[in-house]
C-alpha cells in the first residue's frame, strides 16, 4: 500500500492484493454468520441448562487465503474485520438482508479499494450470495405472466 508509484508492476500488485482482500472480507463474513450460528445454538442450550452464555464470538485479523499453491495469510485491519463479521452475524440472525448485507460489504470493498489500495475499478465481493440472489428473482417476463391472468380464489390452496 506503500507503493506511491502507478507503474505497471505497482498496479498488479495492488490488484493482486485487492483480491486477497476481497477474500479476506468473503471469509470474515461468512466466519461471522457461522460462528453467530454457533453461539446460537450453545447460547440456547446454556440457557435450557441454567449456565451461563458463552462469550460472543471475535473476528480475525488474519484469514488463510490459499493463493496458486500455497496458503497464505492475509491481514486486514481490525476495524474492518470487525465490521465485516458483525455483517456475517447480523445477517446470521436476519437482522440484514441479503441485499442489505452486499451493499454494506461492498462498501467496505470500495473503501479498500479506491482509497487504500488506489485501484481504479473497487474489486467486487460477496460473489457467492450475490449468484444466490440472482438464481432466486422471478424473470420480469414470468412475473407479467402471472400478474396478468388472475388467480381463482381457491387455487392454491388445499
Amino acid at each position: 500500500m506503500s507503493l506511491k508509484s502507478d507503474t505497471h508492476d505497482a498496479r498488479i500488485v495492488r490488484m493482486r492484493m485487492g483480491m486477497l482482500c476481497r477474500a479476506h472480507l468473503d471469509k470474515t463474513f461468512i466466519a461471522g454468520a457461522e460462528q453467530t450460528a454457533l453461539w446460537q445454538e450453545h447460547a440456547k442450550l446454556a440457557l435450557m441448562e441454567g449456565k451461563p452464555t458463552p462469550d460472543l464470538p471475535i473476528a480475525s485479523k488474519f484469514q488463510k487465503i490459499r493463493a496458486g499453491e500455497a496458503d497464505i495469510y492475509v491481514y486486514l485491519p481490525e476495524e474492518l474485520a470487525v465490521e465485516a463479521f458483525g455483517l456475517g452475524a447480523q445477517y446470521q440472525k436476519m437482522e440484514l438482508t441479503a441485499a442489505k448485507a452486499i451493499e454494506a460489504m461492498q462498501a467496505l470493498a470500495d473503501q479498500i479499494s479506491l482509497y487504500e489500495l488506489r485501484l481504479k475499478e473497487p474489486f467486487q465481493v460477496m460473489s457467492f450470495l450475490r449468484e444466490e440472489l440472482a438464481s432466486q428473482e422471478i424473470p420480469p417476463e414470468a412475473d407479467q405472466n402471472a400478474s396478468a391472468s388472475p388467480k381463482e380464489p381457491n387455487e392454491g390452496k388445499h
